[in-house]
């Protein structure tokens, strides 16, 4: 028998939460603010005709490869939005991607400041980074338990579980890349007389555009990664589709929403990496 009395560590997570559930106008009001940007996105997509969604990420495309065009991509593109139009998985598609941009926006408006807070302070990034291990390793079930309690059920509580889950590449890529900022440089810009906000935006932050970006795309993927997790709390689109193919044992309805998963995921992927080597040219 242990004789060591066990921590009644369950018990002060219950109290936490329980002691936050207090606090429901505040978590009210960031519902209607991330409900807000949700929506925002979802009547765009909704606003513009399919065929017209579809040449608008084409010319995209173009546009960031122009001077390095990649034809096997577009056609990737044009061949996969088309399966998913003809799948009828485009309503579904576009709510998943709405999820993945309001969360990878929140993200970045969070996570960027963070990680040049942490560039700056030594006692920031030693407080931060255990948080951040924390946050990107908890499995991320374990999210949707507070945020079902905070935020109710439907896409917020899937948003807020993604950008916990999906924030911390973007706090650390920033991090990294103001860092790896060639300090003679820095030692021209205080030279010149420069302030700190002027050596932050005009030296740091445009030579840290390459780590940022990097950055930017592993937070899509990651918010990506989390649909199908986020559906179980109502959280609507492809990972809907999935999880309910799962629970009725329908393999074939399963993979088809899958590969609609995969194909938005590449899409997204190779999009923010042409701006990355877009913007290192620049």
């Amino acid at each position: 028998m242990n004789s060591i009395p066990q921590l009644p560590l369950a018990q002060w997570v219950d109290s936490f939460v329980n002691w936050l559930v207090t606090f429901t106008g505040f978590f009210n009001g960031v519902t209607n603010f991330i409900g807000g940007i949700n929506n925002a996105f979802q009547w765009v997509f909704d606003l513009i005709p399919i065929w017209f969604f579809i040449v608008l990420i084409l010319a995209l495309t173009y546009y960031v490869n122009r001077d390095n065009q990649r034809w096997s991509l577009l056609i990737f593109e044009l061949a996969g939005l088309l399966l998913i139009w003809n799948l009828d998985f485009w309503r579904d598609m576009t709510q998943t991607l709405t999820l993945v941009l309001t969360a990878s926006l929140i993200a970045l408006v969070i996570g960027i400041p963070l990680g040049i807070l942490m560039s700056k302070s030594r006692t920031a990034e030693i407080i931060l980074k255990p948080i951040l291990d924390f946050m990107q390793t908890m499995p991320a079930f374990v999210y949707l338990i507070p945020a079902v309690a905070l935020f109710g059920i439907g896409m917020v509580p899937g948003i807020v579980a993604s950008v916990i889950f999906a924030m911390p590449p973007t706090v650390r890529m920033t991090n990294m890349g103001i860092r790896e900022v060639p300090s003679e440089l820095i030692e021209a810009a205080d030279s010149f007389g420069s302030t700190e906000w002027q050596k932050l935006f005009k030296v740091e932050l445009p030579l840290a555009k390459t780590s940022l970006m990097a950055g930017v795309n592993q937070s899509m993927m990651l918010s990506l990664s989390m649909v199908v997790t986020a559906s179980m709390i109502g959280a609507m689109g492809l990972g809907t589709k999935v999880y309910f193919a799962v629970g009725r044992n329908d393999a074939g309805g399963g993979f088809s929403a899958g590969l609609a998963v995969v194909i938005l995921a590449i899409i997204l992927d190779r999009l923010t990496q042409s701006l990355t080597r877009d913007r290192k040219k620049g």
